[in-house]
């Protein structure tokens, strides 16, 4: 019980959530990220991991049977409907998954038992904390174990999902090499500016700016985007 889960293993180790969506963006991936609410219990927590969906419908049974069908590794990504007013996961569920070698949990809907989860060190997201777990037991979903919508996007085991202090992304799973990959000379791209920036030359100079500028006052629809793509830039992707 002493793993430590605040690292993903893998191509993501080194990666956040910000490098693989420019890398998205890059790829015309569809950039899917989870409403900017959905925030780590703890600070500094990161996953990686295939999407195990599960749709809540007012008992814990449903979390049970997805992660009894779970690989180690995968991700159990609950679908509550975006409820604040009852939470759907606590520390039980939380230590099962971790038992079963879970990489961590995404939460569409409020956790608690936070001093435990604590406890448990296992990475969780949702949208918050609140006492009151579920009042009433609705019929359950028919394809409650298929997928499991988080904000816009409906999810299922095809997806990859990173998770880290930027919040929480999706992405195809048979398109997270090329990501990963893209990712990694984006940030490359972006540390060796940084460097510069710290060694004395401006992130305005590095990217010619000034060029940019004249550029644009002859040709008013040239983008910055354009222009970064044409010198090499990373910043915006």
């Amino acid at each position: 019980m002493d793993a430590d889960h605040t690292a993903p293993a893998g191509p993501f180790a080194a990666l956040t959530t910000a490098h693989v969506a420019d890398a998205c963006l890059r790829a015309g991936v569809a950039v899917r990220c989870a409403p900017a609410a959905v925030r780590p219990v703890l600070a500094g927590r990161r996953l990686a991991g295939r999407v195990r969906p599960a749709r809540h419908a007012g008992s814990v049974d449903v979390f049970l049977e997805a992660i009894d069908r779970a690989e180690p590794g995968d991700v159990l990504v609950v679908d509550d409907g975006g409820r604040t007013d009852r939470a759907c996961v606590g520390d039980l569920v939380a230590w099962e998954a971790r038992a079963a070698g879970l990489a961590g949990l995404v939460v569409w809907g409020a956790h608690r038992d936070t001093a435990d989860l604590t406890v448990v060190g296992l990475p969780v997201f949702s949208l918050g904390a609140t006492a009151s777990g579920p009042l009433e037991l609705d019929p359950r979903p028919a394809g409650a174990l298929d997928a499991a919508r988080v904000g816009p996007w409906t999810v299922d085991g095809g997806d990859l999902v990173l998770a880290d202090d930027d919040g929480v992304l999706f992405v195809p799973a048979d398109r997270a090499g090329e990501l990963f990959d893209l990712a990694g000379s984006i940030r490359d791209t972006e540390r060796r500016q940084a460097d510069r920036i710290r060694a004395g030359r401006s992130l305005r100079a590095q990217v010619g700016f000034d060029d940019y500028l004249t550029a644009r006052a002859a040709d008013p629809t040239l983008t910055f985007r354009a222009h970064l793509r044409a010198v090499g830039g990373a910043i915006e992707e």
